[in-house]
């Protein structure tokens, strides 16, 4: 028997139906499996003003998958306050990852904090937006006193303590020029041996004999060491006026050149004088080398006799010539000209070696150009270092700190935008300067309703920089969000920017930042020298400085 198993449209059974939930419950779990790795949670949906909300975002990957959380101010119109560490547990051959966020809100209000964007390995997924209700704090004026809003207080303008800098290196420069005069030009009082040698030969000579009368060679018999000081004393004058050699000479080399001078008609000594001289040179070698020992009486009259012959010594020397004055003159400038030349070479010597000893002691603190610019100056540094300026500029206002006031300005089309637009424009610098800050706020005449493209403002920017000559722009695109969460568009790169002089150019860095709200349109231009480490520092405060508010 033959069955025919065939259905009429009576009979045919409906399959279509369950082929449809078999295949939405299979897509359901696949969709399960792929976005099960990411989970968002908060700890409370609903706040008081300024308490910090926990949000965790907890996610599961393979261990070789990279993972990205977001970082920065994304949680917008939420603060982000705190960015926890990463929570790492192993599970098998996956990792659980938990990243907590500390969030908050200072208005009251109903928000939504937004998706956010996490990536693991190459794929991009996105939470679930979630919504926070931020209440007021109920104040009880039954318990609570009100008072009135305290007045202004003036604050005084803050300083740096460059002064104080100053004031130390005044210090240390004044002690170093005093100890200079102290130890080198002063004129210092001479001791009593000083004050002897530069006494006239004669006058010395006389001084010696009343230094010998005052010993107490003669009381203790030693007429050794007597008779040694009253022979000094007569060479050492007939060794600076008669002859050089005295000192060094025999008694009877002495004797015979006494009396080759007086020969020669050179001195008009007597030759009893040079007799007398004579005795009392020999009678000094008996008692030096052959313990002679003379009686006290004829010692003092030696001195007597000494001192007569060194007055006549001086009478029988002839009177120097008027040439002899002005050698002798001559000789005593040259040698204080020489003293006062090595007083200036050893101060010059010394001022140097300090000055390059304090230079090269900050350098290694602070950095050998810091000091050369500090000392030669430099015009970056100065803005630098400056009284900064933070204002508003345009309407609704650009609040943004600046090195110096930024001047009102003829409006220029800056974009192709703000052709036909009422604009307002503010400017430190040019292009062809070292910097260059530029804020516009252009009101369009467009519609409320109507969105302004910020890259096609950019773009118009851009252009702008083209018209003025500027070379080899290298673009870079990124979110910009100011601290009070203003969300805008930041260009940036480098670029080849025109000089004064013709056809030469500087390499420069460049930021433009662009916002927007309603039909406003706000730019800011920062332009700096790319190889000016000081305008590296201007332009990122005058960045951090950059907040918007929302026209009254």
């Amino acid at each position: 028997m033959n069955y025919d198993y065939r259905f009429t449209n009576a009979t045919k059974p409906d399959l279509f139906p369950w082929l449809s939930v078999v295949l939405s419950i299979f897509f359901f779990l696949i969709s399960l499996f792929s976005f099960a790795q990411v989970k968002t949670s908060i700890d409370s949906t609903k706040i008081k003003i300024g308490e910090q909300i926990t949000y965790k975002i907890e996610v599961e990957a393979d261990t070789t998958d990279l993972v990205v959380f977001p970082e920065g101010q994304t949680f917008s119109p939420l603060e982000m306050i705190e960015s926890y560490k990463v929570d790492t547990t192993k599970n098998s051959d996956k990792y659980n990852l938990i990243k907590t966020y500390g969030l908050t809100q200072f208005d009251s209000g109903s928000y939504t904090i937004p998706r956010q964007k996490i990536i693991i390995g190459t794929k991009e997924y996105f939470s679930d937006s979630l919504k926070v209700e931020v209440n007021n704090i109920l104040v009880d004026s039954t318990k609570q006193g009100l008072y009135d809003i305290k007045p202004f207080i003036e604050v005084q303008k803050s300083s740096n303590d460059w002064w104080k800098t100053a004031l130390m290196v005044i210090a240390i420069l004044a002690l170093i020029a005093f100890l200079m005069y102290w130890f080198i030009w002063r004129k210092k009082p001479l001791t009593e041996e000083e004050e002897i040698a530069l006494l006239p030969p004669y006058e010395r000579a006389k001084l010696a004999l009343k230094k010998l009368d005052e010993s107490d060679y003669l009381q203790q018999s030693e007429l050794k060491g007597y008779y040694s000081e009253l022979t000094f004393i007569i060479r050492r004058y007939l060794d600076e006026k008669v002859y050089d050699r005295a000192l060094e000479s025999t008694t009877d080399e002495l004797v015979h050149r006494l009396n080759l001078l007086k020969d020669g008609n050179q001195i008009e000594l007597s030759k009893e004088d040079i007799r007398n001289i004579e005795t009392i040179l020999k009678r000094a070698d008996l008692v030096k080398f052959a313990k002679s020992a003379p009686d006290v009486e004829l010692a003092k009259i030696d001195r007597n006799t000494i001192d007569l012959e060194i007055d006549n010594v001086k009478q029988a020397l002839p009177e120097p010539t008027e040439e002899e004055k002005l050698l002798d003159q001559q000789y005593k400038e040259e040698q204080a000209r020489k003293k006062k030349r090595r007083k200036i070479v050893i101060t010059v010597t010394l001022s140097v070696v300090l000055l390059l000893a304090t230079f090269i002691g900050f350098s290694i603190k602070y950095g050998f150009d810091y000091v050369k610019d500090t000392i030669i100056g430099n015009d970056s540094k100065e803005l630098l270092e400056g009284d900064w300026v933070t204002s508003d500029y345009g309407v609704p206002p650009i609040y943004i700190s600046t090195p110096a006031v930024l001047e009102r300005v003829e409006s220029k089309v800056i974009d192709s935008i703000s052709k036909q637009a009422e604009t307002t424009m503010f400017s430190y610098g040019t292009l062809l300067g070292s910097i260059n800050i530029v804020v516009s706020t252009s009101k369009l005449n467009i519609p409320d309703t109507t969105s302004v493209d910020l890259n096609l403002a950019v773009n118009g920017a851009l252009e702008m920089f083209e018209k003025n000559n500027v070379r080899d722009i290298l673009v870079k695109r990124e979110q910009f969000i100011t601290p009070n969460a203003a969300e805008g568009l930041k260009v940036f790169g480098s670029a080849s920017f025109p000089t004064p002089l013709k056809n030469q150019f500087r390499k420069g860095n460049y930021v433009l930042l662009a916002f927007t709200a309603k039909n406003i349109l706000q730019q800011i231009i920062l332009v700096w020298d790319a190889d000016d480490q000081y305008a590296d520092e201007i332009m990122e405060r005058v960045l951090n400085s950059v907040e918007l508010k929302k026209e009254e």
